[in-house]
């Protein structure tokens, strides 16, 4: 597993909008400045512009900080990687991944964003490469792609090839031990749409969900914070057990591995989101 371990609520904040990072960095785990779809073609380079400006004052922060940059082939991608590396980005999302040795070859941790049908396709080769840290899929995209017209039914739920899309980029991104961000949920007011996906995102392994509003941060750190009653009990379950990992029974219940794996899922997802209020 990456040794980064930021928390789970990020969020895309323009490249091109400066203003807005301070308070994006105010409220998420995790800031995406994006010189990608956010940013308008012809105001890339004024928003590479801004990104080194804010590297120049002292004002980026690299720890908090991941800069998408445009996908391999477009004539944005070699601009974009200039102005990361005169600006001292840590980490990169790459829109539109699709090549391991393209990956391998960035000079800067990787976030890969796997949107295309390629992408989905390869996302365990993808996530293999040693820059990489963490994995996001995208749904839009992707259903473009495939020549659809929606990825979600009009009940606001995932048709199924998004739905497998998003298994089969959490499973690439734990074969490699890489984190697994869940896909931005586009409709900003459904705040109950965004607590069952990341209820979901939570249960089924997912270490973080990317928000496009500020709005949507609190619904998600909410949902990746598990209540204190399930953190008393996987603490005193990990305290009872010790180094002895062996079936036993626990209050009443069996437990063994996969749910001493479970306990300490908890206690991680306690400490990430513990004084997390930006």
């Amino acid at each position: 597993m990456t040794a980064w371990a930021p928390g789970p609520a990020w969020l895309f904040c323009p490249a091109s909008r400066p203003d807005r990072y301070a308070k994006a960095l105010g409220v998420a785990d995790v800031v995406i400045l994006d010189l990608e779809d956010a940013v308008a073609p012809a105001d890339r380079p004024a928003a590479r512009a801004a990104l080194r400006d804010l590297a120049r004052r002292g004002e980026f922060d690299p720890e908090r900080t991941v800069v998408r940059v445009n996908g391999a082939g477009t004539d944005d991608h070699a601009p974009d990687l200039e102005a990361t590396a005169a600006a001292g980005v840590r980490r990169v999302m790459l829109a539109k991944s699709e090549d391991a040795a393209v990956v391998a070859a960035l000079p800067h941790e990787v976030v890969l964003l796997v949107e295309t049908p390629r992408g989905i396709e390869y996302a365990a080769d993808l996530a293999a490469p040693d820059n990489v840290v963490a994995l996001m899929w995208g749904a839009d995209d992707l259903v473009a792609g495939l020549g659809g017209t929606a990825s979600r039914r009009p009940d606001g739920s995932y048709r199924d090839v998004a739905r497998y899309a998003r298994s089969r980029a959490l499973v690439a991104a734990k074969t490699h031990g890489r984190l697994a961000l869940d896909a931005v949920h586009m409709d900003i007011p459904d705040i109950d749409g965004l607590g069952a996906e990341c209820e979901d995102a939570v249960a089924v392994g997912f270490d973080a969900t990317v928000a496009i509003h500020p709005s949507q941060v609190g619904v998600i750190r909410a949902a990746y914070t598990p209540d204190a009653e399930r953190v008393t009990w996987a603490q005193r379950l990990l305290d009872h057990v010790g180094e002895d990992r062996g079936v036993t029974t626990f209050e009443g219940r069996m437990v063994d591995g996969p749910i001493y794996l479970q306990a300490e899922r908890v206690l991680r997802l306690a400490a990430a989101t513990s004084g997390q209020e930006h």
